[in-house]
């Protein structure tokens, strides 16, 4: 959906508030960019590794007309088969461990690991106890933390967007 559209929405009433200005800005070039590193849209595998689900409620708003990730190159698919970046939230609990391990191993190289909110970098307000073992980097190796509990959507789309400029963009240069 264009930001033409989405202002005309706004002036219904329909949406009350108008794209954050770093979003309409990056919008014009996040499209383009992904698709010269990538050559194709950037596919997002999620994992809930035993989250409360804040970080997910933040992740689904990126979906929205607010945010429009498929719009701008991005989406998210079922299989980690088809993924380039796995998305991680919540701390890692022990029956998720192998899991997220397998799901790593069936994610085709190069891939891209993103640990969202505090949970997913060191087990948050859980911790590590008799159901966690804390967070993603004790089961595999994470190219970007975003810190937040939960981080905004703004704050996730700019973290994998660094990350993929960051693993896979040195590739194409």
């Amino acid at each position: 959906m264009t930001w033409q559209i989405m202002k005309k929405i706004a002036k219904t009433g329909i949406a009350t508030e108008k794209p954050p200005a770093a979003v309409e800005v990056e919008a014009l070039t996040i499209h383009d960019e992904i698709l010269k590193i990538l050559g194709r849209a950037l596919t997002i595998r999620e994992i809930d590794a035993g989250s409360c689900n804040g970080c997910e409620l933040e992740i689904n708003a990126l979906s929205n007309l607010y945010y429009n990730l498929e719009g701008l190159g991005i989406k998210f698919v079922a299989s980690p088969r088809h993924a380039d970046l796995l998305l991680i939230t919540g701390p890692i609990s022990r029956n998720m461990s192998t899991a997220l391990a397998m799901t790593y191993e069936a994610t085709p190289t190069p891939k891209v690991v993103v640990a969202v909110g505090d949970c997913a970098i060191n087990g948050g307000i859980f911790g590590e106890s008799y159901a966690t073992i804390g967070g993603a980097s004790k089961v595999l190796s994470v190219d970007l933390e975003i810190p937040g509990c939960p981080p905004e959507p703004i704050v996730i789309l700019q973290g994998i967007l660094s990350a993929v400029r960051y693993r896979l963009g040195s590739r194409s240069s």
